[in-house]
């Protein structure tokens, strides 16, 4: 996880205000660097006239991944090329990368855009897009080509790493992977729809001998992506890594999924090979130090409501890492006084406000169900409480990175996230009953976002089947998919970055969606399916539609109890809905 500022301007350096400063140092505690150049159009260019562009360059480093800290910006010496590289880049051309991955993704963009005199602008333009095409995982970045004075920036096809930016009259484009908006300053983000490619010296005619960049014309800018299927032209396209959402329709009733269902087993592998990626070779970030850590420090955390998603992650996990690695359950109730009594009144008659949010519920029963599944595994069910008091005191903050998104919604949900990712509650020692503080020292939380968009999870998507059939779910479905990074992404990142954690989707894989994407509707969930007799006399056939498949991997995981919960939306779960007064609709604007 890392923190990337960029800003150019022909005034002279613009830097970052000290709370924007401040997030980037949040983001990446590990290392922060600064690189400032002056630069002027390249020899072989003819512009007629013009001014210098100060370009600044920030990166803030969270590093996890390697045995030492690899500092960015990076800088190529020979070229004065610089990467600033916000994510994880599990393959490369297909082949996974071991260790620090920056490096490698650099020496990739700096190959890709060398020989620029020779072979001409197309070539350079095809070869670094097949180089971004050949990168799977999550990643926003901000390369810049010296040589021949030209910049690239954006976010991968899904949008899992935040970037924005922001524009004026000026002249002045700043980057950031997060903004202190205490000023009023309206960034957007990045749209996760293609690379961003900027002629820093076009040529020109006298009196625009520079870029104004908030003027559209100026732009030299390559933003789609292509499906591979659609033959689109690879110099001027992106490829996606994986295909279009298969829209086939039944020809008569499906028959209905079963825990012998090939797509049961088949989600199993695809899900299992995306953690594997995500949860192996993990080591404490360098901010814990490697004095005072234990075999007992947890390297890895999930966001735990104890719902489906979640828990069958971590029951993945278990098969997945040393049985002696302990693994944190992080499980954030809140105290809304719209629903709740105030906590000094909590007693034996009146339970704790954070013991009756759906969530603790669900989570604890979650809990005890893996202890059963994975006997010998440490689990820590992390007790996170958050008072009301705590809440209103952190708002200003979770409003800030939260920006540019800003609705009611936005808020209760960025507010679980805020907290749940901090990791700081209570947990109960098997030897002492009574609660103790408690810290994760893990930096990655493995998160279960993706699932419902992928396999039909929201109560949408059955009104959808129940007035449009199956027309009407797959169109749906496609919708979720397609504004993934614009709704949800970008905002979580910024959130949960903030304690120094890095989140991590396991069903947002390349590989994994890539499988999703391309089976019919029908193996994915059961809305619509004809149920056998056998399925009718096993327990699985009363299993709800929404999410089958995973529900009966849950189930033929030893996890029977997880396989029958119902879908909660976090901010009701976690009792964030709705703090401040109970008239408020989800979409409304923050005042």
């Amino acid at each position: 996880m890392c923190g990337i500022y960029l800003s150019i301007s022909s005034s002279g350096y613009v830097s970052p205000n000290s709370g924007t400063r401040q997030f980037l140092h949040n983001r990446g505690p590990d290392s922060s660097r600064e690189h400032k150049v002056v630069v002027g159009p390249p020899a072989p260019f003819e512009v007629i006239s013009y001014q210098p562009l100060y370009i600044t360059f920030i990166s803030t480093v969270l590093s996890l991944r390697g045995s030492n800290i690899v500092p960015q910006p990076l800088i190529d010496e020979a070229s004065q090329s610089v990467l600033c590289w916000n994510g994880e880049a599990w393959k490369l051309h297909n082949v996974e990368v071991a260790g620090n991955d920056s490096q490698g993704v650099f020496q990739l963009f700096l190959k890709a855009s060398a020989g620029e005199a020779v072979t001409g602008e197309l070539s350079a333009h095809k070869r670094i897009l097949n180089a971004i095409s050949s990168i799977s995982g999550p990643f926003a970045f901000v390369f810049y080509d010296a040589p021949n004075a030209r910049l690239y920036y954006g976010r991968d096809c899904l949008g899992r790493r935040s970037l924005l930016q922001k524009t004026d009259s000026t002249g002045e484009l700043i980057l950031s992977s997060i903004c202190d908006n205490n000023l009023g300053d309206q960034w957007s983000e990045v749209e996760a729809d293609g690379v961003y490619f900027v002629e820093l010296f076009p040529p020109t005619n006298a009196g625009s001998q520079n870029i104004l960049i908030a003027k559209q014309e100026y732009f030299n800018v390559t933003r789609a992506y292509a499906h591979n299927c659609e033959g689109g032209d690879s110099a001027t396209h992106l490829r996606m890594p994986f295909p279009q959402f298969n829209k086939a329709l039944p020809d008569s009733i499906p028959p209905a999924l079963s825990l012998s269902s090939p797509s049961v087993d088949q989600l199993h592998q695809a899900l299992r090979k995306s953690l594997e990626l995500r949860v192996r070779n993990v080591r404490l970030s360098f901010e814990v130090g490697l004095e005072g850590t234990s075999q007992n420090d947890s390297k890895i955390a999930i966001l735990f409501s104890g719902g489906l998603d979640c828990t069958v992650l971590a029951r993945l996990v278990h098969d997945i890492l040393p049985i002696e690695e302990c693994v944190d359950l992080l499980n954030v109730a809140f105290q809304n006084p719209r629903v709740h009594r105030s906590l000094e009144n909590a007693n034996e008659m009146h339970p704790s406000p954070y013991e009756l949010c759906p969530d603790r519920i669900t989570g604890r029963a979650s809990y005890g169900e893996l202890q059963k599944a994975c006997p010998g595994r440490t689990w820590r069910f992390v007790e996170i409480n958050i008072p009301y008091s705590e809440t209103m005191t952190h708002r200003d903050t979770v409003v800030s990175l939260m920006h540019p998104h800003n609705t009611e919604m936005d808020l209760s949900i960025s507010y679980a996230l805020y907290f749940a990712s901090k990791g700081v509650g209570l947990v109960h020692s098997p030897s002492d009953d009574r609660p103790h503080n408690y810290s994760t020292s893990a930096h990655v939380l493995i998160s279960g976002l993706g699932a419902d968009e992928l396999f039909g999870g929201y109560q949408r998507h059955a009104t959808s089947f129940s007035r449009r059939g199956y027309p009407g779910l797959t169109t749906e479905l496609e919708l979720d998919i397609n504004r993934l990074g614009k709704r949800n992404l970008g905002r979580d990142d910024r959130v949960i970055s903030n304690w120094s954690k890095e989140a991590r989707f396991p069903y947002l894989d390349e590989g994994l969606l890539a499988w999703a994407l391309n089976r019919p509707v029908w193996e994915k969930c059961g809305f619509g399916a004809c149920s056998s007799s056998i399925d009718s006399g096993h327990p699985t056939g009363n299993i709800e539609p929404g999410k089958k498949v995973l529900r009966l991997l849950a189930w033929k995981l030893g996890m029977t109890k997880v396989a029958e919960e119902r879908k909660r939306a976090i901010q009701f779960g976690a009792r964030t809905a709705k703090m401040e007064t109970g008239k408020t609709k989800g979409t409304q604007i923050l005042s």
